[in-house]
């Protein structure tokens, strides 16, 4: 086998004693598979991120591609490489808003089995911040402070049929979700990014949110980092698409 040795040393690190039974089974693809999401990739000129970021997008990007199988291998490693236990979490809970609870529930079922697994004790601590009465009001704020002044009467634009989806944009999606402690509005806007870019089909909104991340200072570079971390685990058109979308946002925003 020519699986190189950081890449062994990387998968070591992820997974401790684990030896893998593809190694027997597919070996070729294995050396190929490793050598690249574990050596070449994470080592690539200009292109890394810290161990904790690079495991949040990826645990993220599973999530949008319905990767299931591979987000239990991944949190457990997740967790070793410094994404804490509430971070987790909050990234599982803020994919519902943009995956729909019918892709989400079974990542929520298998991050409570990891952890518990694992000994972390459940539930976590709260970090909801809002409550019924004001949740429109700091889901709103919540915008602003990402998107802008221009979002600040977002919730009561659009045709009369179609407004509540404004509204519930405010007061569920950013006053439930983007307020709660636990993840920063840079790391919210960075997973989002994910989630759209695993899941495909949503360039609009995946455009839209590559400008909120430069808002919030994530900007052009960091999200083509973002994307080359998380290319094995979507592959090629789904990583040139948000590319794309990376490039269209950068012209608008001028970054």
């Amino acid at each position: 086998m020519a699986i190189t040795e950081f890449a062994k040393k990387y998968h070591e690190r992820m997974f401790p004693g684990y030896v893998s039974d593809f190694l027997r089974t597919d070996p070729e693809f294995i050396e190929r598979f490793d050598n690249f999401a574990f050596d070449e990739v994470v080592n690539q000129k200009g292109q890394g991120l810290d161990d904790k970021t690079r495991f949040m997008a990826i645990l993220a990007t599973l999530l949008g591609c319905q990767g299931i199988d591979e987000f239990k291998c991944m949190l457990p490693a997740a967790l070793r490489f410094g994404v804490t236990p509430i971070e987790a979490k909050e990234i599982v809970y803020q994919a519902v808003v943009y995956l729909g609870i019918g892709r989400v529930f079974p990542f929520l079922k298998a991050t409570n089995d990891v952890m518990e697994e694992m000994g972390i004790s459940l539930p976590l601590e709260g970090q909801a911040m809002t409550t019924t009465e004001n949740r429109r009001e700091m889901g709103t704020q919540a915008q602003v402070d990402i998107f802008g002044d221009g979002m600040k009467d977002f919730w009561k634009s659009g045709p009369e049929e179609s407004r509540h989806i404004n509204y519930w944009l405010a007061d569920n999606c950013f006053g439930d979700y983007y307020t709660r402690t636990g993840l920063s509005y840079a790391q919210r806007e960075m997973i989002t990014f994910c989630f759209l870019a695993a899941q495909g089909g949503c360039e609009p909104q995946l455009t839209s949110h590559a400008a909120g991340n430069m808002k919030v200072g994530n900007n052009k570079a960091f999200l083509i980092r973002v994307i080359s971390q998380c290319l094995p685990y979507i592959g090629y058109p789904r990583s040139l698409n948000a590319l794309a979308c990376v490039n269209k946002a950068a012209e608008t925003e001028g970054k």
